[in-house]
């Protein structure tokens, strides 16, 4: 590449709904697993736990989930002190 390089948005083909619902829960696990790499690096830990499962009556389900963090070396001590 050079510096003259300009990039650009591209927009994903329409699809159906059920594939757009899939793309949009990729996109949403991609930003949560980029964002607990980010926060293990700056020494936080992150577990992700489930809290419930939503089901549509017609057979489909999907599981809820929340972050619990838990800092690590100094910032953790001074919690716990705090």
């Amino acid at each position: 590449m050079n510096a003259d390089t300009e990039f650009q948005r591209i927009d994903l083909p329409e699809g159906d709904r059920e594939t757009r619902a899939i793309h949009r829960v990729a996109e949403a696990v991609h930003r949560l697993n980029d964002a607990v790499q980010r926060a293990v690096q700056e020494g936080v830990s992150v577990e992700v736990i489930r809290v419930s499962r939503i089901h549509n009556g017609a057979g489909a389900w999907g599981d809820q989930v929340v972050p619990t963090i838990r800092g690590t070396g100094d910032k953790a001590e001074d919690a716990d002190k705090g």
